[in-house]
């Protein structure tokens, strides 16, 4: 497992100790190593919903290891040994990484490689699938290059047919860890109870193997699409209008009626949008959407708007939460009216952390530069004029009043004119 962080030990380490493996952490984190190797263990404590102080449980996972990932030679060994592996340690940190499980693999072909790199029996190679689990689009494909760069001819070819590269939807919302959650051992991970780890069906080399909680998914690209523009988009409104009103945790923001009613329709749209891609389940997604504002509300994370809402700039992206699900929404004919607010709250807070003044041709250029976004379209004008309301929120009037006009302006503009 590269990345003994919180999704690391919180979720796919405990599948993979689930499931019957030992497991063996690969990471930077002295104390955290240090830990894992004195200790043999460490527990998962799983945070019910529920607001009493005894809404939890601990799992142990038993049988674990750990290597500091600066030892390139015993890591790579380890990569070499492995049944199956995964990574979760964030998209800057894959070139890093790659080199090494680039020689992990080396290691694993030396049987099918020869002296002068000529191939000699292939059927030495065992498959091994790396569940990839970045919050990025098309993460196999990223890290499929940056292995390659450090592989020869002939190992790129052992790697096409023996190296899975599997995409991982990662739904489990894990806050990040206060001395509090760590309740004296900083190996404790709390979470929440959501399990379900959707993958990439087509991508694995090899038999499947049979994993607790995960579901392997033909036409995975949707259940990626789900997650970011329907999840994480939501997830990111209830952020941004978070901040503007002053909240702190993400379970007060749900609580709001104003912002409840805005993440959800801009959910629902691009929900709307997927459907019609995918020829998706529209009823199945309407009640995804509403399981996840449920836990969205789950008091017991202690998820904060500041940690959801963070990196403004990735998620103002062309490609990303806010700015994908707009134009996922625009090439199936789905008005993104109350996406557009989150666009627009979004739009705030990146000014405000970066100290730039709120005003309409400062909100306009930000947007063009990160996103994309053609300029002088109506939505793009209504975006802009969301923006100014906010702002106007933000700076002492009412954010009820401002809310509830916003919302009348959106559903005038997410309207179809055909409705009577």
């Amino acid at each position: 497992m590269y990345g003994a962080g919180n999704i690391g030990r919180g979720f796919i380490g405990q599948i993979f100790s689930r499931s019957g493996y030992g497991i063996c952490f690969i990471d930077v984190a002295e104390k955290v190593i240090e830990a894992i190797n004195r200790e043999g263990r460490y527990p998962v404590r799983i945070l019910s919903d529920n607001s009493s102080a005894e809404s939890f449980r601990d799992l142990w996972i038993e049988g674990v290891t750990a290597i500091d990932g600066r030892n390139a030679e015993e890591a790579a060994s380890a990569i070499a040994d492995a049944d199956i592996m995964a990574t979760a340690v964030g998209v800057r940190v894959l070139p890093f990484i790659a080199p090494v499980i680039a020689r992990g693999l080396q290691k694993r072909f030396s049987g099918a490689i020869g002296i002068g790199g000529s191939r000699q029996d292939s059927r030495a190679v065992r498959p091994l699938n790396i569940i990839i689990c970045e919050n990025l689009i098309d993460a196999n494909k990223v890290l499929e290059g940056l292995i390659k760069n450090n592989l020869s001819e002939e190992e790129q070819k052992l790697f096409d047919e023996n190296v899975g590269l599997v995409e991982a939807s990662i739904g489990r919302m894990v806050p990040l860890q206060t001395a509090e959650m760590q309740d004296g051992n900083i190996l404790r991970v709390c979470v929440e109870a959501y399990g379900f780890l959707p993958v990439d069906k087509a991508a694995f080399r090899g038999e499947i193997p049979s994993l607790a909680g995960m579901h392997p998914f033909d036409n995975f690209d949707f259940y990626i699409k789900r997650k970011l523009f329907v999840h994480n988009l939501g997830h990111a409104i209830c952020a941004y209008l978070g901040m503007i009103r002053g909240d702190t945790y993400i379970y007060e923001t749900v609580s709001h009626a104003f912002i409840l009613f805005i993440a959800q329709n801009a959910m629902l749209e691009s929900g709307l949008a997927l459907s019609a891609k995918y020829n998706a389940s529209l009823p199945d997604l309407h009640y995804h959407i509403r399981d996840l504002l449920r836990r969205f509300s789950n008091k017991a994370l202690g998820d904060t708007c500041e940690r959801v809402g963070s990196d403004t700039k990735r998620k103002l992206g062309n490609n990303d939460r806010l700015i994908g699900a707009f134009l996922s929404c625009l090439e199936e004919e789905v008005r993104p009216a109350f996406i557009s607010i989150g666009i627009a709250a979004a739009l705030f807070c990146h000014l405000k952390e970066n100290k730039t003044d709120q005003s309409r041709a400062a909100a306009r250029n930000v947007l063009k530069e990160l996103s994309g976004l053609e300029e002088d379209t109506v939505w793009i004008d209504l975006i802009l004029s969301f923006h100014s309301m906010l702002a106007s929120a933000a700076s002492g009037e009412n954010f009820d009043e401002i809310a509830r006009l916003i919302i009348g302006a959106a559903s005038g503009a997410g309207q179809k004119p055909d409705i009577i």
